[in-house]
């Protein structure tokens, strides 16, 4: 099968019947006609790096407050809060209630009616300041209580599986508490932060992984790291603190109320973030944070109106089919969508393990009875194998921007790595473990505190860990796609890209020279051994994602403009190095193996599909494609392995291979409604609740079964059944856009820009 180009006249001729089509991607609604029973049934809101959890219950207005990069001293990604409103007399009791979530403008809109009383309730981040609004506009007079509520009102102390919302985990060496915050009325106002204190869990693992001396010259992000906000609404004033119990939970809270009823009040939460030991610089650089004038105000809200519209017009997928399943694919992508936009602009990634909008951990799981602060697999630890699930689609949905907060996470512990690497073998390059502190240490559970004496100090003593070094190679190749799709070459990260290459070179050659006299085998070819595939071929020699992942990068760098004739002769000569993949058979059936040799099977992931996706080797028009076939029909580890659960790919696999019925009927499982309220709401899986990387490789399965790439050539539907009429409009390389409606199967409209890019275009399907 070989496809069939779409020439240029068909695209013009098409272009004539696009009018009054791309408004649609815009008018996608949740609505609810109920309140909620708890916080499980919130609703997300958010925008620049703050996530909201809003729900209603019992005719009172709750959010959780979140922002990136609020990781106390154990480096638990800590809440700033909850805020609760309440309004007299209430429209929310006895009457007709709405809560709609409109995704166009990014805001979340509650509205009440009780006999003559009309009242709605805008709530709204700012995308370009760290403020939260609560807009209340009624036809009556109301009066406005607005309480700020903190469960770190004391110090708590965390014990067993609560750890694992930080650093420390099943090891915690000591007595670890999270330590309270400081709240307090201030004149009109309440303020409350969370300073750092002096010793945080980066001193531990320093000492632990004997890099004390290192210390001054690592990154250290939790250091003088200050975090809280400001709530105050004109016209309003202290009216007392209370206590309360919500599920598990004890509170106090803080109350504003206005002086008189209003027809309308506004309530802002503004935020700020900063390193200093200055409590007080803190505190004035947060005053300065609010509107400064009416003006002010709408013009914020004008200008994140635009930004929400603008993101919805840069991309979307929209499904219409009689399958109500593929209807719900369609929505939870857009919806899911909407919460990764809520962190464009964080100073941290978007945490794979809920992002922006975990809530009270026992509503996910009934034996776990902790703060709203929970959430299983850490808060500053970062599990890249999970983490690059998160980012992928931002490719296809040109959220290129988005992207760069992963990127720079890297970029801030290079240094670090590069150091470790130094002190623990002796030779240059980067080595990122996998289960890694935001600071760029190994995790300090995963790395072990019995380890056997003599062990190497590079090392994790961790049987689904040890030798992981190859998860950021992928982040080296979203760097290098970013640029292929953008156009723009970006410098900025190649010290990353080359010290991580550098890594792999002179690791293997090391560990070569430990073995025997001999460097590389009798090809010529480092030995990657030992290696990881994934974590799940451990103990591996040459493992597949490894090799895959050297050979695309080393290949995409040579092809590179600008390079230096010494990089050129560098990236040559390492390419050379890189010994094949292996393959292996089943019933007369060639298949890709996971690796050459391997001596254990620790997890259920299948590494021998990586040349498929993530790094392209295989895959449609392309040479040996009935061989990556059989390894997704045939290999009894990937049959036993599949699953749409969580941080599986197989939809993805599904789809690069064009296997249009498997691609399909993973992604009805993995992106159907999750089973609580808010649909993208998916999960625990194997992570937490709400499972961004559920939905990133949900996303990601669904771009691919509508658009592929292989360089310069474009492959319509390659795994899209003709049964779901779409509308579409996705990104591709070399600044390429392209929108269609598809129905019945057929390419009813098309548009691609820039409109030279229409000879590239083949349609699979004919």
């Amino acid at each position: 099968m070989n496809g069939k180009k779409i020439t240029t006249l068909t695209i013009v001729l098409v272009l004539f019947l696009f009018s009054g089509t791309e408004a649609r991607a815009q008018e996608g609604k949740v609505v609810w006609t109920s309140q909620s029973k708890n916080s499980s049934e919130s609703m997300p809101c958010g925008g620049g790096d703050i996530g909201l959890n809003v729900w209603v219950e019992k005719g009172v207005i709750y959010a959780y407050l979140s922002r990136s990069g609020t990781f106390d001293e154990h480096n638990t990604l800590l809440k700033l809060g909850r805020v609760k409103l309440k309004l007299s007399p209430n429209p929310f009791e006895g009457g007709e209630f709405k809560q709609e979530l409109i995704l166009k403008d990014g805001y979340v809109l509650i509205s009440g009616t009780k006999g003559r009383l009309q009242t709605q309730v805008k709530v709204w981040v700012d995308v370009f300041k760290p403020i939260v609004n609560f807009e209340v506009k009624s036809n009556l007079p109301l009066l406005t209580e607005a309480s700020y509520e903190s469960w770190r009102f004391e110090d708590r102390i965390t014990k067993g599986k609560e750890n694992n919302q930080n650093s420390y985990k099943w090891a915690p060496q000591g007595e670890i508490k999270t330590l309270k915050d400081e709240v307090r009325f201030n004149g009109a106002s309440v303020e409350f932060y969370h300073q750092n204190k002096a010793k945080t869990v980066f001193d531990v693992v320093v000492k632990q992984q004997g890099l004390a001396d290192y210390a001054n010259q690592f990154y250290q992000p939790l250091k003088n790291l200050i975090f809280g906000g400001m709530m105050q609404g004109e016209g309003m004033v202290p009216a007392g603190n209370y206590a309360g119990k919500y599920l598990s939970t004890p509170f106090k809270g803080w109350t504003l109320k206005s002086k008189n009823p209003k027809k309308s009040q506004t309530v802002t939460v503004s935020f700020n973030t900063a390193h200093t030991e200055s409590v007080t610089n803190y505190l004035d650089d947060l005053k300065r944070v609010p509107y400064s004038s009416k003006a002010h105000y709408l013009r914020a809200q004008q200008t994140t109106k635009q930004w929400w519209n603008a993101y919805w017009n840069r991309s979307f997928i929209e499904i219409t089919s009689k399958d109500s399943l593929a209807n719900q694919v369609g929505k939870n992508y857009q919806l899911f969508r909407y919460m990764l936009g809520c962190n464009a602009f964080g100073t941290s990634p978007t945490k794979f393990n809920g992002g922006l909008f975990t809530f009270d951990p026992q509503l996910t799981d009934t034996t776990l009875k902790y703060t709203p602060d929970f959430r299983n697999w850490g808060g500053g630890t970062h599990t890249a194998q999970n983490q690059r699930l998160v980012y992928w689609p931002m490719l296809k949905s040109g959220d290129f921007e988005m992207m760069e907060p992963q990127f720079d996470f890297y970029q801030k512990i290079l240094k670090t790595a590069e150091l470790r690497t130094e002190e623990a073998w002796g030779h240059k390059g980067a080595s990122f473990t996998e289960q890694m502190e935001n600071f760029g240490l190994p995790n300090p559970a995963e790395y072990g505190w019995k380890r056997p004496e003599g062990f190497n100090k590079g090392m994790e003593y961790n049987a689904w860990l040890e030798y992981q070094w190859d998860t950021v190679l992928e982040f080296c190749f979203m760097i290098l796609e970013r640029e292929r799709y953008t156009g723009k070459k970006n410098d900025t990260y190649m010290p990353l890209i080359e010290s991580c290459l550098t890594f792999f070179k002179e690791h293997y050659l090391y560990l070569a020279k430990q073995r025997g006299s001999k460097a590389l085998d009798a090809n010529g070819h480092l030995v990657l051994y030992p290696g990881s595939a994934a974590e799940t071929y451990k103990m591996a020699n040459n493992a597949t994602s490894t090799i895959a992942g050297l050979q695309v990068i080393l290949t995409r760098l040579l092809e590179r403009e600008g390079i230096t004739e010494a990089q050129r002769n560098d990236w040559k000569n390492m390419l050379k190095m890189i010994p094949p993949l292996s393959f292996r058979t089943f019933n007369g059936h060639p298949t890709i193996s996971p690796a050459k040799t391997w001596e254990r099977i620790n997890n259920v992931e299948s590494p021998q599909l990586y040349p498929v996706f993530p790094w392209g080797i295989y895959g449609i028009g392309k040479a040996g494609l009935d061989t990556a076939l059989n390894t997704f029909k045939y290999d009894t580890d990937v049959l036993k392995f599949r699953s749409h659960i969580g941080w599986k790919q197989d939809n993805i696999f599904a789809a690069r291979l064009g296997l249009t019925e498997a691609a399909a009927a993973l992604t009805l499982q993995k992106m159907k409604n999750a089973g609580r309220r808010f649909p993208a709401f998916w999960g625990p899986g194997f992570d937490w609740t709400p499972d961004h990387n559920w939905g990133g490789a949900g996303m990601i399965g669904l771009q691919e079964m509508l658009v592929q790439y292989d360089d310069r050539k474009i492959y319509l539907l390659p795994a899209w059944p003709k049964e779901w009429d779409v509308h579409f409009k996705l990104h591709a390389p070399y600044q390429t856009t392209i929108e269609g409606v598809v129905k019945d199967g057929k390419m009813e409209v098309l548009k691609v820009l820039p409109q030279e890019r229409a000879k590239d275009i083949i349609d699979w399907k004919k």
